[in-house]
């Protein structure tokens, strides 16, 4: 009984003494843009094809298809070692809470709003033709 005491006492004791952790800003505003990722579908090429990352900071990333072939982006393993905040497909905003890829059906443009929470190395591809020429990679430090 006595021992108990001590450790309920020792318990307290943290407590009082512990101040609370409250982190300073808004880490989901004013995010880095990453350069566009441009897909060509008719030379089957993406403009980019390695971005450079930090975890922990808030990024923008762009995808504009030409729409000259319906294509769907994979990043499955980096979206699943990042937040993703939203993706916004023609001004419309999606909270989502878990990403795996993004579909073109025609021309157009999705913005992918994440936090890399992860470092490792990451690839991203359009399905069906990473063997083409359609792939790249997201590097995470």
């Amino acid at each position: 009984m006595r021992g108990l005491k001590a450790i309920l006492a020792s318990v307290l004791l943290i407590g009082a003494v512990a101040a609370p952790v409250q982190a300073a800003g808004n880490l989901a505003s004013n995010g880095t843009r990453l350069p566009d990722l441009m897909i060509n579908s008719a030379d089957l090429t993406f403009s980019e094809t390695s971005f450079e990352l930090e975890t922990g900071k808030y990024y923008r990333f762009r995808i504009v298809h030409d729409g000259g072939e319906e294509l769907a982006i994979m990043a499955p393993e980096l979206f699943r070692n990042s937040w993703i905040n939203q993706v916004v497909i023609n001004d419309l905003e999606v909270k989502p809470f878990g990403l795996y890829s993004v579909e073109f059906d025609d021309e157009g443009t999705i913005d992918i709003w994440f936090v890399p929470i992860r470092p490792g190395e990451y690839k991203f591809w359009a399905a069906g033709y990473e063997d083409r020429g359609l792939a790249g990679k997201f590097v995470v430090n």
